[in-house]
């Protein structure tokens, strides 16, 4: 990352913090070279990057000064503390950047984006995405992509749509996304339960359920998973792969919080697939705001037809302009900005809840688990003795104004259920969370 936007994403911290209010004057370019340690020059770029985008106004031979705080102090009694939700943090949303991507877009595109478009998706974004993809080691063609309204709308494609497998039961793990599972059971589409725990997958057991039961897919989140917060290790991607081709399973990957990623070595499932076996799914709701609605498919030749005459038959396009303002968005290097805004957020509230927990969880009875060393997840777990339900912490803890939510939603109804409580810090402050922790920690 550039030193002007490491220092951008800095600034754009000290700005939203309670000592600067609307019209303050920020510290000088020679205060600011100091402090950050970086050169005069690396701070104007920074301040010009962030007048262009309308948070401060720059006075002749008096300084910078602030013109729209990103998030506002709090007053009076502090709300509760949320380790339920698991949106990301709005005061972290890119509403500036993104309202100017919107306007480029509709001045660009002008009628194109009030006409339907195709069910395929925008041309340019895909091909924008493409680009993106690859720095993820994702290399997939143009004509393999579609974007989709989130996630959901490509899943849902992927359990009514028939593959050339031609099996029916659709394999999810245990505990998984709960609106997967809904959808599943609603539906009435058969499923079957594969065991997830912070040690990842049992493979052996995974072999023996694709070999003996009739799966069409398996849906996993091998990255990053959401409610557990762990991350599957190398060797058990590409044997999940290699066991997918050998019984002709189809994988679909969710990698929802695959920007997050820091280590460069961990790939996507969809980096070992060699049998197009893969189905890789990404969505931008949890990186910039669940309202975008834009999301992103990739799949094997042979299923492409099929999707797209799924897709033309349950919408004519997704939004046209959030497809535009995206493609604007990552095309102008925002996106990238964010992204290490974002990692560096959700990091430091990581790394504050290792320390709390280090501090406060000694002594407790439940046993808390990571993802995987100072991993900037958005979600860990609570594991609680058999004689202390989930459901009596809760109470108790929202009685202090501690909210947090049992896993159960996020099991098959007749799957045996683990005693877990699930742990998100995405819509916790900073400075929370040793508070929430410790509260926590006097009712186990």
């Amino acid at each position: 990352m550039e030193k002007y936007i490491s220092l951008l994403i800095k600034i754009e911290e000290m700005m939203q913090g309670s000592v600067y209010q609307e019209g303050d004057r920020l510290p000088s370019i020679r205060q600011l070279s100091t402090r950050y340690q970086v050169s005069k020059s690396t701070v104007i770029r920074a301040l010009q990057e962030l007048e262009k985008r309308h948070l401060i106004y720059s006075v002749p031979k008096s300084g910078y000064y602030l013109v729209k705080k990103t998030k506002k102090p709090h007053h009076g009694k502090a709300g509760p503390i949320d380790f339920a939700t698991s949106a990301p943090d709005p005061d972290i949303f890119p509403y500036v950047d993104f309202q100017h991507c919107i306007n480029k877009a509709i001045d660009t595109y002008k009628r194109d984006l009030f006409l339907y478009g195709t069910p395929k998706g925008l041309p340019s974004l895909i091909s924008v995405l493409r680009k993106l993809f690859a720095d993820q080691q994702v290399f997939a063609d143009e004509r393999h992509m579609f974007i989709t309204s989130g996630v959901q709308q490509a899943l849902s494609l992927l359990c009514a749509m028939p593959f050339p497998n031609g099996k029916k039961t659709i394999a999810i793990e245990q505990p998984g996304y709960h609106l997967m599972i809904e959808q599943l059971e609603t539906l009435g589409i058969p499923a079957i339960g594969i065991k997830r725990t912070e040690e990842g997958l049992d493979l052996a057991e995974v072999e023996r359920l694709f070999q003996t039961e009739p799966i069409k897919f398996f849906y996993t989140m091998p990255r990053f998973h959401n409610p557990l917060g762990s991350s599957l290790a190398e060797r058990d991607k590409q044997e999940l792969v290699r066991l997918a081709e050998a019984y002709d399973v189809y994988l679909v990957e969710d990698d929802y919080l695959g920007d997050l990623e820091e280590n460069k070595k961990a790939d996507p499932l969809y980096a070992y697939d060699l049998s197009s076996h893969v189905i890789y799914l990404k969505s931008f709701s949890k990186m910039m705001f669940p309202g975008l609605r834009v999301g992103a498919a990739v799949l094997p030749d042979v299923l492409t037809d099929t999707f797209h005459t799924y897709k033309k038959l349950n919408d004519i396009d997704c939004s046209m302009i959030s497809q535009a303002a995206l493609e604007i968005y990552i095309k102008s290097g925002m996106f990238g900005r964010h992204k290490e805004k974002i990692r560096n957020s959700y990091k430091e509230r990581s790394l504050r809840l290792h320390e709390a927990i280090q501090t406060h969880g000694q002594s407790s009875r439940g046993r808390f688990i990571f993802s995987s060393g100072q991993a900037p997840c958005m979600h860990t777990h609570l594991v609680l003795p058999e004689d202390l339900p989930a459901s009596r912490v809760i109470q108790k803890a929202k009685k202090q104004e501690v909210l947090l939510e049992a896993i159960d939603r996020h099991y098959l109804s007749d799957y045996p259920k683990e005693n877990l409580l699930k742990i998100n810090i995405s819509n916790v402050k900073t400075e929370d969370i040793e508070r929430g922790i410790k509260l926590l920690m006097g009712h186990l």
